[in-house]
């Protein structure tokens, strides 16, 4: 029965929330600011309550004057005031309301989330015991009938027995001290919802109490405008010798009200009690068996690890870690935070399929709002530089240059150390931009594992290349040298499925360090290299790569030249057709293919035309400088 009201409910929310989306856009959709636009009626509420408490009188014999002096003073500014601040307060309750509903809708309420659902049920109490108290005050007839209910109602419970009705026998039995109670609490609650509101978002990663600009100049026009068209009034002074007979009621906040004279008392207790206690088990109704607590989750480009909780959208997931992603109405209505899954299964959760649409679900897109892990999954954010502050900025650092390697006539193997204590912490496939004295940088691959100390590089000197030229004629050992970093998304993703690696030239440095970071990691997929250069001497450690192929069973080596030589008698020609003959039929693999941009331009579209999935091609393509300088 629960997942049947849930279904329809959200089914209503979703038609809703594609209504107003037309009406108002994604960004502007209430509905999808219920939680900030409750808390900023609350300051509403808050603030006309401190100017209406600056002019009111906590005596007997004065609250009603002083109600109705500011009610008819100030040239009506204290109508005005008096009339937001119970629209607001009704427009608050209304607000919490449909965003408990919303949340019951969409099943955000079991697991890790049951502290801000029960703290989010406490709230709307407090917020009705706060409001049915503000009613007491102005001491009209009003006041008279809520003060006398509220009274008789408590004095129901155990303990009391009548102690608290006795106040209303005769108008001498109220004194100012029933005045100063009833202020007490009516400043007291809204401090302690405050406290709890600080409660209830802290649970919430990145939780927006703020909503957008003009959802606030709305709502504020709103109110001005209904405190105008229907000010609230007084309903005459109260008058304990008789009891009021027609009264005009806030159904917002006073709905239980009439059911106290009209129902037993006991019956009354026991539909708040049994409707409250019934809400804070909703979390645990009904029961379901316990899934994983933790998963993992991967995200590109980084990559950068962390865990999802059971039932957590991968947004909230990537929020709670400190990761800069992409996101707005965190609903699944406008598609800023669309990603691409690389591996494991989710559950899509439900989204506005405009903003998911079918092609994009075809290419293995979800948005992360709304999307929630069921297995370990790694997934890519398109279009985001970098996931955290740290690679947004990335760091400066100092380093020496430790040993230089000739290992051909146009290539350096450069070992870079960094002051003891100083670790780079990167990952595999990415690089290094070096500082240039006047600030230029030029971009080199890591070419060692992460677990390695210091930092190799693969420097191929470029004809007329200010970096590479120093390195080949005045770079010495022991030279102070500057980069910043690590940076780059090119980098092995987690998954079953054997692995191809096409490099051409020096693309080969990252590769390295790819495949030696996964020898050491015991990675044991199958993973064949093909690596492309001109002639022979550009295999410059083509016995490293003869080695690992000894040593690993999982591994295998196809060197490709692309010049004559009669001596040659392995594989000639372009090295990405060289795979392809070998593999026609790409699907099940994944391809990472590093090099020049015009291998890589001209190898991506072959792979994708053999049966290689999209999400399954990784590319790195080395891309020159104004100077003709190459760069990663």
């Amino acid at each position: 029965m629960t997942g049947l009201i849930q279904r329809a409910l959200r089914a209503a929310f979703m038609r809703a929330e594609a209504l107003f989306n037309r009406a108002f856009g994604d960004r502007l959709n209430p509905l999808y600011h219920l939680g900030a636009i409750s808390f900023f009626l609350f300051w509403i509420v808050g603030a006309t309550g401190l100017v209406l408490f600056a002019f009111f009188d906590t005596s007997v014999d004065g609250a009603y004057r002083s109600v109705q002096a500011i009610t008819d003073g100030s040239f009506g500014l204290g109508s005005v005031m008096r009339t937001v601040h119970r629209h607001a307060s009704d427009a608050m309750v209304l607000t919490m309301l449909i965003h408990l509903v919303r949340y019951f809708a969409f099943d955000r309420l079991r697991g890790f989330r049951w502290f801000s659902w029960l703290t989010g049920v406490a709230l709307l109490w407090l917020v009705y015991i706060a409001g049915a108290n503000g009613y007491m005050l102005p001491w009209d007839r009003l006041a008279q009938f809520v003060t006398q209910a509220s009274f008789e109602w408590l004095d129901w419970l155990p303990g009391f027995g009548g102690t608290l009705s006795r106040n209303f026998i005769a108008p001498e039995h109220v004194s100012n001290r029933l005045f100063s109670l009833l202020v007490f609490v009516h400043i007291g609650v809204p401090l302690v919802t405050l406290l709890l509101i600080w409660i209830h978002v802290q649970r919430v990663p990145k939780a927006a109490t703020q909503p957008p600009r003009p959802i606030v100049l709305a709502l504020a026009i709103t109110l001005l405008v209904l405190a105008i068209a229907t000010p609230v009034a007084s309903q005459g002074p109260a008058d304990l010798r008789s009891a009021p007979t027609a009264l005009d009621l806030d159904w917002f906040l006073l709905l239980p009200y009439p059911l106290i004279y009209a129902w037993p008392l006991g019956g009354l207790w026991a539909l708040l009690i049994g409707a409250t206690l019934l809400l804070a088990l909703m979390p645990w109704l009904p029961p379901r068996r316990a899934s994983r607590s933790t998963l993992q989750l991967t995200l590109h480009p980084g990559p950068v690890r962390t865990t999802a909780r059971s039932g957590e959208t991968l947004l909230d997931a990537g929020l709670r870690a400190g990761l800069a992603l992409p996101y707005d109405c965190r609903a699944g209505g406008c598609g800023l935070c669309a990603c691409t899954v690389l591996n494991g299964r989710v559950d899509p959760g439900a989204f506005q399929p405009a903003a998911l649409t079918a092609a994009m679900r075809a290419r293995g897109q979800v948005l992360m709002c709304c999307a929630v892990a069921l297995e370990d999954v790694e997934l890519e954010v398109a279009g985001v530089a970098a996931l955290t502050a740290a690679a947004a900025a990335p760091a400066r650092w100092q380093g020496r240059i430790e040993r230089m390697q000739r290992l051909s006539d146009d290539l350096m193997r450069i070992h870079v150390a960094l002051p003891e204590g100083q670790r780079v912490a990167f990952t595999a496939g990415q690089y290094i931009n070096i500082v240039l004295p006047d600030g230029a940088r030029r971009a080199f691959s890591f070419a060692n594992p992460p677990h390695e100390p210091g930092i190799e590089l693969h420097v191929r000197r470029i004809p007329g290349g200010r970096f590479t030229t120093t390195v080949f004629t005045a770079m010495k050992e022991g030279d102070a040298i500057e980069f910043e970093g690590p940076l780059g998304r090119f980098a092995l993703h987690d998954g079953a499925r054997p692995i191809l690696f096409v490099a051409g030239a020096t693309g080969f440095a990252p590769i390295k360090s790819i495949v030696e970071d996964a020898f050491a990691r015991g990675i044991a997929r199958p993973m064949q290299l093909y690596w492309g250069v001109r002639t022979r001497a550009d295999l410059y450690l083509v016995e490293l790569v003869e080695r690992w192929q000894r040593e690993h069973p999982n591994f295998r080596f196809t060197p490709v030249l692309s010049e004559p030589d009669a001596t040659w008698t392995g594989r000639r020609g372009l090295v990405h057709e060289a795979m392809l003959a070998d593999h026609p039929d790409l699907a099940g693999y994944e391809v990472y293919a590093c090099g020049s941009v015009k291998m890589v331009e001209a190898a991506v579209p072959d792979f994708l035309a053999h049966g290689l999935g999209e999400q399954f091609c990784f590319s790195d393509a080395f891309v020159p400088s104004k100077t003709t300088e190459a760069a990663a």
